[in-house]
This record gives structure tokens, C-alpha cells and sequence, in this order.
């Protein structure tokens, strides 16, 4: 197995590799399911190194890198690196990027990781009804792939993630039955087989299709637009995929979530944040706080991202795994003005504050500014891996070609790059203090 410079650059980022574990055959790691108990601890680990294998699907890099944000803004003081390696059309026996042997051996080995999720299954079934040689040929495939990531890796967490939805909901399936049909089974076998070798399971198409009923109902001309060719997710269903994973990581659902009581100016619940109050004149609250995270940055711009806003409206997706709240109770007036570090954020209600105000719906407040910045910072590094591994790495030594000093040379330098790029992004997860003034209005 050949390993490439950027995997051993990426080593020195992580904490600590993995031994003296039983194999994952052996020992079960299916995880419960989502919970608010602060005693369930988190499924990635200090030091982790995480690879997502797929089709197009991982290959979009969308679901992934909304559980990257996720994992590096909610965990700002732990060192996660995650490396994408799907390929569209890739099938349990390979594809485009090659014969699946080969795809492990550049593709996976090659990044030594510590934590591996699976996404195949959307191109195995060949977009028809079940047919059962063809789903024999897609378990057979599928047994070889983790036989050898066990083999190879002794010690690795999988995490087995079934194919998203095809889109037989908003528009009339193809064949009696339909596509999904097809693609519900296949993951039925792959929870089967998540038992059997004792693996973590993540379903995201039955979420995927329970949001695309709802969404219909919400909005019928938007919600076919979720998955615009039925195959492909935007970025709202692959807020749902990345929702699924978090949610079989057991991925706490609250940033912070703060209570104060407006009557005497005192703190009376604080989770994930540290509040300080501060002196109060004619009726106002001001008081400065420091989260222990910031919000998980998604795609809300309601020019651009129409479909990521339907979804989160008829989804749970904020409550249970981006709860970020301010809740102030016995205010005397009306409605107040808002300002955090000394910027305008509008006017809220009293009723508002006493119900609770969700943050993470705010886009100018700085918390939620400094996590989208975040989200950028990690597109890039997702970008920077592609231009690194598919436009530079594999044309340049497919075939048996060696690789030349040239090439050598522009990898070194895409490697150097995604470096800095990944220093940055753990500078930029640090939570800051925000002053906060609500002022009664008149």
C-alpha cells in the first residue's frame, strides 16, 4: 500500500493512532440513539482521522463537509481531520476512480485513517426494480469492502451510511413501485450487516424521504428542487444526510442555551456558555458571554439556498442538533432594542424573549458570522484536497506512470496550502465574548 505525502502531513495533526482493539467484527458499535445526556459521549475521538467513501453523492462533498463544520465548530478544542474520497458513479466493485481495489488501497489506506463512513448503494441497484443477482453482486461487493478495511486497518470505527433517496415522492415514480423501493431494501442489508460485523449505522434515506412528504405539503414548487434530478441532493438534503450521521455519532444537540431572569438581573441556566453580568440602567439587560462552541454553519441564504430553509422548517434538524437559545423572562416592557458588541441586530419582543429566541437563525449575529466563515474555510480545504488528489495525484500515476518531479513539486505545494488552511480553521472554531444590550423601547 503506497502512502502519499499529504496522508503523512495530515498525520502529524492528529493526536494518536488507535491500537490493541478488537475487531470491529468482534465488538459491537452500534450506537443508541441521539441523546441530550451529557454521559454519551461523542462518536469521533481526539486525534480521529475520518475518510468518507462513496459514489457522486460523497463526491459532491456537501454532506461531509456539513458534518466537518459541524464537528470543528461544536468541538473547537479537539484536532479532527477528514479527508473525502468519493467518486461519482462508484459502485461496491469500483467505477470511474478505478477497480475498488485499487480505490482503498490510494483512495483510503492511503490517509491511515482512524474513523471510515460508507456511502454506496444509489448506482449498485442500476435504477430498475430489485433484482436479486443484481443485489447479491451489490452484498458480495460490499463484504469485500469491509473485510478488507478491517483487514488492513485493525482497530478502525466504520460507520455504514445507506444510499439517500431517490426522489419518488414529489414526482411520479418510473416503474410500479419505484427506484427508492429498490434502494429501501439495499438498505435494509446494510443495517443487517451493520449488526453483524458491529458496526454504526446511519439511515439517511428514510429521513430524506419524511422531509420531501413534509416539504411537498409545505411547498410544492420548491420542494422538487431538493433533489433536482432525483438522484442528487442540494445542499437542504444534504443537511438532512449530515443530520442522520451526527445523529448515530451522538452529536449533542446545543450550543448554548442561556436563561436569565429579568426581574433582578441574574443568571438562572447556562449550558455551553459562560454569562457575566453586567450593571443595568433604566430598564435595560446587558450582560457579555462566551460560548464553549459556535453554531453549525449551514448554507441559510435565502437567495441561493431556498431548499436548505424549507428543509430546516420541516425538519427537526435545530432542536436537535443546533439549539443555540436566549431566554429572558419578567421583562417589564414591550419590545427591545438588540445589540451585540455594539451592532444593531433589530428589535425583539417581550414575548419573544420569554418563549426563547433561537440565535442560530440570525445571520448577522457574530457568533453565527464567525461559523460561516468557518464553512468557507472548510470548502476550501475540501477543494484544495480534490485539486491535490483527482486533478494532480491519480492522472499523473494511473496507468503505472510515475509520478514527475513537476507534479511532485505543485502537490508539495497543495499539501502546504491545505495545511495552513487547516491551522486556520482550528484558530477560527474559537469561541470569542459578546457583549449583549437589550434597551426597552419607548
Amino acid at each position: 500500500m503506497k502512502s502519499f505525502p499529504r496522508a503523512a502531513l495530515l498525520g502529524v495533526l492528529a493526536l494518536g493512532l488507535l491500537t490493541g482493539f478488537a475487531s470491529p467484527r468482534a465488538r459491537a458499535q452500534t450506537m443508541p440513539g441521539h441523546t441530550t445526556n451529557a454521559t454519551t459521549h461523542f462518536y469521533l475521538r481526539d486525534g480521529d482521522r475520518v475518510v468518507f467513501y462513496g459514489d457522486s453523492i460523497t463526491d459532491q462533498r456537501l454532506y461531509t463537509t456539513y458534518i466537518e463544520s459541524y464537528c470543528v465548530s461544536r468541538f473547537p478544542k479537539k484536532h479532527f481531520t477528514f479527508t473525502h474520497s468519493g467518486w461519482g458513479g462508484d459502485r461496491v466493485t469500483g467505477g470511474g476512480g478505478g477497480p475498488v481495489d485499487l480505490r482503498l488501497d490510494r483512495d483510503l489506506f492511503a490517509y491511515h485513517p482512524t474513523v471510515v463512513t460508507i456511502c454506496l448503494g444509489m448506482n449498485d441497484g442500476s435504477y430498475r426494480a430489485f433484482d436479486q443477482n443484481i443485489f447479491n453482486t451489490y452484498i458480495q461487493g460490499y463484504r469485500h469492502i469491509l473485510d478488507r478495511i478491517i483487514k488492513e486497518i485493525p482497530g478502525v470505527r466504520i460507520t455504514l451510511v445507506t444510499a439517500s433517496a431517490y426522489d419518488d415522492v414529489t414526482r411520479a415514480p418510473g416503474f410500479t413501485g419505484g427506484y427508492n423501493a429498490t434502494l429501501t431494501a439495499y438498505g435494509e442489508a446494510i443495517k443487517s450487516l451493520g449488526r453483524e460485523y458491529g458496526l454504526t449505522v446511519a439511515d439517511t434515506n428514510a429521513p430524506l424521504v419524511a422531509m420531501l412528504a413534509r416539504a411537498e405539503v409545505a411547498d410544492p414548487t420548491l420542494a422538487p428542487l431538493i433533489i433536482k434530478d432525483r438522484v442528487h441532493p442540494g445542499s437542504g438534503g444534504h443537511v438532512v444526510m449530515a443530520a442522520a450521521v451526527l445523529k448515530a455519532w451522538n452529536a449533542p444537540d446545543t450550543v448554548a442555551d442561556i436563561e436569565i431572569d429579568g426581574s433582578n438581573n441574574t443568571v438562572t441556566r447556562s449550558l455551553g456558555s459562560r454569562v457575566a453580568m453586567r450593571g443595568s440602567t433604566n430598564g435595560s439587560i446587558s450582560f457579555t458571554h462566551t460560548d464553549s462552541a459556535l453554531p453549525w454553519p449551514l448554507d441559510r441564504d435565502a437567495g441561493n439556498n431556498k431548499d436548505t430553509l424549507l428543509v430546516l422548517g420541516t425538519t427537526d434538524i435545530e432542536q436537535t442538533l443546533n439549539r443555540y437559545q436566549l431566554k429572558i423572562t419578567n421583562l417589564p416592557a414591550a419590545n427591545y432594542a438588540l445589540s451585540v458588541d455594539g451592532a444593531n441586530m433589530g428589535t425583539v419582543s417581550r414575548d419573544a424573549l420569554q418563549q426563547g429566541v433561537d440565535l442560530a437563525t440570525m445571520p448577522a449575529l457574530a457568533p453565527n458570522k464567525q461559523a460561516n466563515s468557518l464553512l468557507g474555510m472548510v470548502r476550501h480545504h475540501n477543494d484544495l484536497h480534490f485539486q491535490r488528489w483527482r486533478v494532480l495525484q491519480v492522472p499523473n500515476s494511473s496507468g503505472g506512470k510515475q509520478i514527475t518531479p513537476d507534479i511532485q513539486t505543485k502537490m508539495a505545494d497543495v499539501d502546504r496550502q491545505e495545511m495552513q488552511t487547516l491551522a486556520s480553521i482550528t484558530a477560527s472554531a474559537q469561541p470569542a465574548p459578546h457583549r449583549v444590550e437589550l434597551t426597552p423601547m419607548p
